[in-house]
């Protein structure tokens, strides 16, 4: 594989062993596949990874974009992720969901 274009992370809410967090509770991991799924239909150089805690549960489901940078809160279904998926193929942010 090479060098991803885009890394993007989805918070699994573990802290140490075990998933304390809400974003889990909100079936961030659900995103995750849908994210795989939909990265390979659209044909992007992408790769998935799901974290530990990232420490804005109220915000949650938590999605990061690198090497963009871009924070995404209240990633809670197939729509959100759309619309974000389809602004980083416009070269641009989602700012709907972007945590300030």
């Amino acid at each position: 594989m090479k060098k991803p274009d885009y890394h993007i992370f989805v918070c699994a809410s573990f802290r140490g062993t075990e998933a304390k967090g809400k974003c889990i509770k909100k079936d961030s991991m659900q995103l995750i596949n849908y994210l795989d799924e939909e990265l390979q239909d659209r044909g992007m150089n992408a790769m998935v990874s799901s974290t530990g805690c990232l420490k804005l549960c109220e915000e949650g489901p938590i999605m990061v974009v690198y090497p963009q940078g871009y924070w995404y809160g209240n990633v809670s279904d197939e729509d959100a992720v759309d619309e974000i998926l389809d602004a980083l193929e416009n070269g641009t942010a989602a700012k709907a969901h972007l945590l300030a």
